[in-house]
């Protein structure tokens, strides 16, 4: 065949894979041979191309596969690309797919090509009309690093395995600002051939066909994704707490700072200038850290990480907003405000309900009227402002508690907050919102949790999902709210790694051998890996318990063992001191070149591993306590 010519390659199951090798004038040929059918219907296909042109030719191979989608298609790339994959009000710009635009300077476009190593799984996914097709690779492949395609184009749905990688329209680095298209090259030798492997499926027309096929592909994987631990849970928890307390802390007024940078000496000022002065009630800060510590100091007899705790939790609890819920963020130089939000005088659902839901854990912990107190006004007027269609809003007036936003599922962490109260008016409010959020979860685009991507979907939307639906089944045992909690797991685990992604030698990541399976992609806005996941650790546990399956334990054990790596257990390792953990490791070329890790720490890094490694090792008592659904109500 003559280069830009498509080679037909007949699936045993159905269909058709284009092969084409782009840019080249000369003559080329294509061997294929089909594996045989995995459960889920996968294939493998093993390519033997050789070019066969009289000069040398820098050309790229394409593998692809079509569907029928006179409608909008739905997209799939794991990690990276959701649906339309930025709602048309989101305020974030990232990319966005529309169905015939071509606005590169506004990432909104009907094609895009993605380098893999921005993939959860090197894996492109579309359904169209009345069913789908799914295309999997490596992120590596002979002709160096592999790219994966979407386009729409005259009533047909398109995903491209391309080999080496291109980006286009434009390529995305973190900003608003795009970057010109890139392309990775090959340049093909007269006589050179190469053999490629790649997997197809079928995809039924539900958009949740993609689990099982994802989780076999995971299992696929495993032999070839080593993770190594540098210390054991025990261990892990105590540099944990140590950074948190140690760096973090600052008793004047008691607050646990969101970050502190890597080198002390910056600027001369022992750091203080990189350091950021300010603290959010949850999320980033706060609470639910605070709790994690509390827990932490309670077990290891540390009255000093105890007295943290209580002095950070009891700062926020003292100082709620006029309208009854906590504040969103504290700064040393003005106090009480807002959250990360364009909206004037706006606190955030989700950082509101984060807070609560960790208040309530720390009051099992430590009874405490001021925090009990704090608790019942955060769920009273939560619960008093939510629609009768069950949404509990999403941005709300710090001072007239007016919902100012119903947008997005940034509520769901409300849901896990509400039902564990124990109160049984708050646990309806609870099923309410359960119910309303489930189409998100149903339609398989969540979206809206954290403060500083607007209405992108995220990773987090999964967390506060599996949150919800867990603390819904734990205290009704409705077989309703376990698949949902299910659905909510498969979902938020197509953003983790299932593979280890290859650094350079002589970068950070590369040079300590850091392996990337079971680390999350924050969300396609935000594209590095991060440890959030490990918030809902236990209830991954839980799951797996409750359906009779250790998938999801085992997943989240992954992510546990991933975190585990880059800890500085001394004053020194990896350009740190001890405790102090960063939330951004760069696998891909976004915001940082692919293989650095960002020299600050954060409260929440140090928070969350804290928070998994109590939780597993409390495992077999903690269970049997959320098992029974026992907590004292909270009104």
């Amino acid at each position: 065949m003559s280069g830009g010519q498509a080679v037909r390659v007949a699936d045993p199951d159905g269909g058709e894979v284009l092969v084409e090798l782009l840019d080249a004038a000369g003559p080329f040929r294509v061997e294929w041979e089909w594996g045989e059918r995995r459960p889920t219907g996968r294939r493998e296909l093993t390519l033997g191309l050789r070019y066969d042109g009289a000069e040398p030719a820098a050309a790229t191979v394409r593998v692809s596969r079509s569907v029928a989608a006179v409608a909008d298609p739905w997209w799939l790339i794991p990690g990276l690309f959701y649906g339309e994959n930025r709602p048309a009000a989101c305020q974030r710009i990232f990319p966005r797919f529309e169905a015939g635009a071509d606005r590169p300077e506004e990432m909104v476009s009907a094609r895009w090509g993605f380098r893999a190593d921005r993939a959860a799984t090197p894996a492109v996914l579309v359904w169209g009309d009345t069913g789908g097709t799914a295309l999997i690779a490596d992120e590596e492949s002979p002709l160096g690093p592999t790219g994966l395609a979407i386009e729409h184009e005259a009533g047909r749905a398109t995903v491209a395995l391309l080999f080496p990688y291109r980006e286009y329209p434009v390529t995305y680095y973190g900003s608003a600002l795009a970057l010109p298209a890139r392309a990775a090259t090959h340049v093909w030798r007269p006589g050179e051939s190469h053999v490629l492997t790649v997997a197809t499926s079928a995809l039924a027309p539900d958009r949740h066909a993609y689990a099982p096929l994802l989780r076999e592909d995971r299992d696929l994987r495993l032999p070839a994704a080593p993770i190594e631990p540098w210390e054991d849970v025990a261990e892990a928890a105590d540099i944990a707490a140590e950074g948190l307390y140690r760096w973090h802390y600052d008793p004047d007024p008691g607050v646990l700072l969101e970050t502190v940078g890597f080198d002390r000496e910056v600027s001369g000022t022992n750091g203080e200038r990189v350091d950021r002065q300010a603290m959010h009630v949850g999320w980033v800060s706060g609470i639910p850290w605070a709790a994690a510590l509390l827990e932490h100091g309670l077990r290891r007899g540390r009255p000093e990480h105890v007295a943290a705790a209580e002095r950070v939790i009891g700062f926020i609890c003292a100082n709620l907003s006029p309208s009854g819920t906590f504040w969103g963020t504290w700064y040393r130089q003005s106090g009480w405000s807002q959250s990360w939000s364009h909206v004037k005088d706006a606190l955030h659902a989700r950082t509101l309900g984060e807070a609560t839901l960790f208040l309530l854990r720390a009051l099992r912990l430590r009874p405490n009227p001021a925090w009990e107190a704090a608790a019942r006004s955060n769920l009273r007027v939560i619960a008093g402002r939510q629609r009768p269609d069950g949404n509990l809003g999403t941005l709300h007036h710090a001072a007239t508690g007016e919902v100012l936003s119903w947008s997005g599922a940034s509520g769901l962490t409300w849901v896990a907050a509400l039902a564990e109260s124990g109160d049984p008016g708050h646990l309806r409010a609870a099923e309410r919102a359960g119910q309303y959020y489930a189409s998100f979860v149903e339609d398989e685009f969540v979206y809206g949790a954290p403060e500083d991507v607007d209405l992108a979907p995220t990773s987090e939307d999964g967390y506060a999902a599996v949150l919800a639906y867990m603390a819904l089944f734990r205290r009704t045992g409705a077989a309703r709210w376990l698949d949902l909690a299910r659905r909510a797991a498969d979902w938020t685990l197509t953003f983790r790694y299932t593979y280890n992604v290859r650094f350079g030698p002589r970068t950070p990541l590369g040079r300590y051998g850091f392996a990337t399976r079971g680390a999350d992609q924050a969300s396609p806005s935000n594209q590095h890996l991060h440890a959030y996941g490990l918030v809902c650790t236990a209830e991954l546990v839980e799951l797996s318990e409750a359906l009779g399956d250790p998938y999801y334990a085992e997943r989240a054990y992954e992510t546990l063992e991933c975190f585990r790596q880059l800890l500085p257990a001394a004053d020194g390792d990896l350009n740190a001191y001890r405790g102090m953990i960063t939330e951004r490791y760069y696998q891909t070329d976004c915001f940082q070149p692919k293989g650095m890790y960002l020299t600050l720490s954060h409260a929440w890094s140090a928070g969350v591993l804290l928070l998994a490694c109590e939780q597993v090792l409390a495992l077999p008592a903690r269970l049997d306590d959320v098992t029974t659904g026992e907590a004292a109500p909270v009104g």
